[in-house]
């Protein structure tokens, strides 16, 4: 690389990016003794949820920096954006109808940007300190445009402070990434070794974050997560707790939601313990399960530890009881399965209202019937059904299915909305079935 270059100009990071296959890694832990930005930017789409939504990777990266002798601060253009309360620490964000972008205008949908307005976030840059480094992160792949939006205003402000751009979308559409004028892309999965995520840049955090596993044992063929995680690991119940407690220290934190793929996977020595320690020292925390847990695993007394330990949201991943599905979704949850694992989780005490099921709408070939059959199989044990609408994710067996169909996919990542594709683009199933499926999937609800 050029020796010339200061570590964090503009040229370094082109110099860096051309010699290191564009992994920050090295560069981020050489960093000493600088201001440091992470921006998490607002979402444009037709529909969006806080489901305890943090920029995880973001935070744990900002508080390996922190340690590391360098000032840092966070930008989070959703949380400062937000607006009306949920409950148990979420809020909804603030949204401004826009102009739907061409691949979007015929659909039928109103289009919004979540989160903070453009006025305040130019004010918000007009405060910070001229920062020698930008880390920006990205969430689904079809937000893109929210990235961009960010990058240029941030060059706006800071014409000759680099801009790293990491997280899901830049992992999984690398080469997309590389055009919205970041001056380095994190293609790579990489995680610095940080002891908690820094949550106290928030200025009071209601909720805390945190995931006891990384990646899933199981292999999907619509799920991306083998792609983000390549491998597989749980972490020892000292790093968990360390970083509980840093997040229980901060006054404003009430629930903590665990953003796990697989939590309950060897539970009788990962899960349990966890939850003897939860009891023991953490039981005036609620907790929450917002990525849907294993159903297999829902045994009488898995159930009674989540009531225990304080799991107010429980999500469970029956997906669909078409058997082909099921074979599709590792074979992971079986309808006998499921029929027990609910009478569990209402013997250790919980309503049929807190029990929410995952069921999947618009997966290639999935008939109207398919998905009219498991949501009426959910709802005769009187469990609440939430559906969730396919997006085909890059990297995965079924989206080169899908791409065969639309090659589009492979080009324009708006294209792999699931709002968009589901009832739009795909074929599979057409607009006025998947508005009827949700209507039988909410009523009474």
């Amino acid at each position: 690389m050029c020796t010339l270059c200061t570590p964090t100009s503009r040229e370094y990071i082109i110099c860096y990016t051309t010699h290191i296959m564009n992994n920050f890694s090295l560069l981020l832990n050489n960093l000493k003794h600088k201001n440091i930005l992470g921006v998490n930017p607002p979402v444009f789409d037709f529909a969006y949820f806080d489901f305890w939504a943090k920029p995880l990777g973001l935070l744990y990266i900002l508080e390996y920096l922190r340690k590391h002798e360098n000032n840092v601060s966070l930008l989070d253009c959703i949380y400062e954006g937000r607006d009306k309360p949920k409950g148990f620490g979420r809020y909804k964000p603030q949204r401004k109808q826009i102009k739907k972008p061409t691949p979007y205008q015929h659909i039928p949908r109103k289009y919004y940007h979540f989160g903070i307005t453009e006025e305040a976030f130019e004010e918000k840059l007009s405060q910070i300190q001229q920062p020698d480094l930008i880390l920006l992160t990205s969430g689904m792949t079809y937000w893109y445009l929210g990235v961009k939006w960010c990058i240029d205003r941030l060059k706006k402000f800071f014409p000759h402070t680099p801009i790293l751009l990491g997280g899901i979308y830049a992992q999984l559409c690398p080469e997309h990434a590389q055009t919205l004028g970041a001056d380095g892309v994190q293609t790579e999965p990489f995680l610095l070794e940080s002891p908690f995520p820094a949550l106290d840049l928030y200025e009071e955090p209601e909720y805390g974050i945190i995931m006891t596993s990384r990646g899933c044992p199981l292999h999907c063929e619509y799920c991306a997560s083998k792609k983000l995680w390549p491998t597989y690991r749980q972490r020892s119940l000292k790093e968990i707790m360390r970083e509980i407690t840093f997040q229980d220290g901060i006054s404003s934190v009430k629930d903590m939601a665990f953003y796990d793929d697989a939590l309950l996977i060897n539970k009788e020595r990962h899960f349990y313990p966890l939850c003897n320690e939860l009891q023991k020292n953490f039981h005036h925390l609620h907790y929450h399960t917002p990525n849907g847990l294993h159903v297999r695993e829902i045994d009488e007394t898995c159930a009674h530890y989540l009531r225990e330990t304080g799991f107010k949201t429980i999500r469970l991943s029956l997906e669909s009881t078409d058997p082909v599905i099921q074979q599709v979704s590792s074979s992971k949850v079986s309808d006998h399965q499921y029929v027990k694992a609910v009478g569990n989780l209402l013997k250790a005490g919980y309503t049929h209202h807190d029990i929410e099921t995952y069921i999947l709408i618009g997966l290639p070939e999935q008939s109207y019937q398919s998905v009219y059959n498991a949501i009426s199989f959910v709802r005769s044990l009187g469990a609440t059904v939430k559906t969730a609408e396919y997006s085909p994710i890059p990297g995965t067996v079924m989206f080169e299915d899908c791409a065969k169909k639309f090659p589009l996919l492979k080009e324009e990542p708006l294209y792999q909305n699931n709002t968009a594709y589901c009832g739009y683009v795909s074929e599979d199933i057409a607009p006025e079935e998947l508005q009827q499926l949700k209507n039988l999937a909410h009523k009474g609800a």
